[in-house]
């Protein structure tokens, strides 16, 4: 039996100014009854590792239909800038696996920090099969957006780099009708001074920062 798809776990909070106060929601999937153990729950930073929050164990049915509610509330207010997201360890019927919440906060960054603007390219780099012609590259205060449109449509393989390392991703959308997409990931900071754009196979752009 494969957890993940007997099972659902999601995570709704609310947020307030140091804490997140909310609850996992486990539902059936498979339309069969299972004994949940949900043993740890963790903070997940987008592109790094968790760490565990406090979440007392425990060990609920879920039955077909029916949502089941295990409320959970940590500290926020010495985290540091970033984008997290919540995700538990649960043992379905005796298998273990680790469950992703799904929603996200972000922690913001002081507007001070990061690089914000936009840049007009139409840079069209060769990549596998195809090619992915880069638009315009926008910063923000808590993200930064590469739109591109990718002939033929399929999910853009873009790798956005900062001084050499790779920025985290958030999102990736993609229209399969127009193949226009965007690839959201980390903002910039004004503490970084290059960025690149890269394919598989080592083509890219370098972009000048506003």
């Amino acid at each position: 039996m494969d957890p993940l798809s007997a099972i659902s776990i999601r995570s709704h909070f609310d947020r307030f100014p140091a804490t997140i106060k909310g609850a996992f929601v486990l539902g059936g999937v498979d339309g069969d009854p299972h004994q949940v153990s949900i043993a740890e729950a963790r903070l997940a930073p987008v592109g790094g590792r968790g760490s565990s929050i406090d979440l007392a164990p425990a060990i609920v049915d879920v039955a077909p239909g029916l949502d089941v509610f295990v409320p959970f509330e940590f500290q926020i207010a010495d985290l540091p800038p970033g984008w997290y997201g919540l995700e538990c360890e649960a043992a379905v019927d005796g298998v273990t696996a680790t469950f992703p919440g799904g929603k996200r906060f972000c922690v913001a960054w002081p507007r001070a920090a990061t690089r914000r603007g936009a840049v007009e390219l139409g840079t069209v780099l060769a990549a596998s099969g195809g090619k992915i012609t880069v638009e315009r590259v926008e910063l923000a205060g808590d993200h930064s957006t590469v739109h591109a449109a990718v002939d033929p449509p399929e999910p853009p393989r873009l790798t956005v780099r900062v001084d050499g390392a790779p920025l985290p991703v958030l999102d990736t959308t993609i229209d399969e009708e127009t193949g226009r997409g965007a690839l959201t990931v980390y903002p910039v900071l004004r503490t970084q001074a290059a960025m690149r754009i890269e394919v598989p196979g080592g083509d890219g752009i370098d972009i000048r920062l506003p």
